[in-house]
């Protein structure tokens, strides 16, 4: 049968949406992913997002990237899938939907959405990496899923291609990898962020969990203070907001709120020769 679906850009992030809540979608949400996010032969996104039914919360999310893998959590697949929750009639605009990374809480206000991201963990301020010959001081976080972060003197003369690759495989973030973020600080409040996604496999226009991820760790270098506005390749501003409290063993004792503006592309449905 055909499949309806959205198409979705969270500033420059797109993504495939499709209401589940009737289980139209029967295969492998995997290989459906790999098929319909290829860009010369389907629709073509960075992944793809299943709309379901849950008892406890609005309704709960499958999230396939292109490549297939499943995510934990993707901040600007987040904020469209609130803002189409809400058009669907699935939430009202105060929202909350789970994930494999946790119950994400959101509040849609038309095309912009601002969403708490789950609490961050596993932080490492700063680290060493030996990459081939060089040698790269990072941050590590995971705001929902593994981010490294780097500091740039000029963001275009960044490598994501060359770079993010060695530090996405690299031995100590194995088995799962992670995702690597080029970050330039522009003043107290701004920054200049390029990622290389893991699942994508390739430099993406925007990343909501790695824009996440560099404010709260340059805020821990010493380099921002909230809220901080970042600029991803896309050109798109998002806004990052949180309490910090270097000083204390939790350095961000409040919640982590990610906003900026959605926009719907297109809706049609996939035909049956796409899902042969």
């Amino acid at each position: 049968m055909e499949l309806p679906f959205v198409k979705m850009s969270g500033s420059g992030n797109d993504f495939i949406i499709i209401d589940n809540r009737r289980g139209m979608v029967r295969e492998d949400p995997a290989a459906l992913a790999r098929r319909l996010c290829a860009r010369r032969t389907a629709v073509g996104a960075d992944g793809l997002v299943l709309l379901e039914e849950d008892p406890e919360v609005d309704f709960a999310w499958r999230f396939h990237n292109s490549d297939g893998s499943e995510a934990e959590m993707c901040g600007n697949a987040a904020r469209c899938s609130a803002r189409l929750a809400v058009e669907w009639g699935m939430a009202p605009e105060e929202l909350s939907f789970r994930t494999k990374a946790g119950i994400i809480k959101a509040r849609v206000m038309g095309r912009r959405v601002r969403v708490e991201l789950t609490r961050p963990f596993d932080l490492k301020p700063k680290m060493v990496l030996a990459v081939g010959e060089r040698i790269l001081e990072a941050g590590y976080i995971n705001t929902g899923v593994p981010h490294v972060v780097i500091f740039v003197n000029d963001l275009e003369a960044a490598d994501p291609g060359e770079t993010g690759p060695a530090v996405r495989y690299h031995q100590k973030f194995a088995p799962v990898g992670t995702n690597v973020n080029f970050v330039e600080v522009r003043g107290s409040g701004s920054l200049g962020v390029r990622t290389y996604e893991r699942g994508v496999e390739a430099e993406t226009l925007a990343c909501g969990t790695g824009v996440a991820a560099a404010a709260l760790i340059s805020s821990l270098w010493g380099f921002t203070r909230p809220p901080v506005e970042v600029q991803v390749r896309s050109g798109e501003l998002l806004v990052i907001d949180f309490t910090p409290n270097p000083e204390a063993s939790d350095p961000w004792p409040g919640p982590v709120f990610f906003e900026g503006v959605t926009t719907k592309v297109y809706s049609g449905t996939i035909s049956r020769e796409v899902m042969e």
